[in-house]
């Protein structure tokens, strides 16, 4: 799961033509936490923080349990 979520916020900074600096002070915290954040082997990301990501964005997360 959190490797789909890391591919489709990367396409999202891709297609913004947003840097990882840029997309830390939106966020309001550090490189190291975006790359925390995009790192798709990295499971300790909390759902608020994809949650202020994606609003970042302009996008919406969504999760399922199905």
């Amino acid at each position: 799961m959190k490797t789909f979520i890391a591919y489709q916020l990367l396409e999202a900074i891709k297609k913004e033509h947003l840097s990882r600096t840029a997309l830390a002070k939106r966020l309001e915290t550090s490189r190291a936490a975006v790359n925390r954040l995009l790192d798709p082997e990295n499971e300790s990301i909390t759902l608020l923080t994809l949650k202020r990501a994606a609003n970042v964005l302009g996008k919406k997360l969504k999760l399922e349990l199905v």
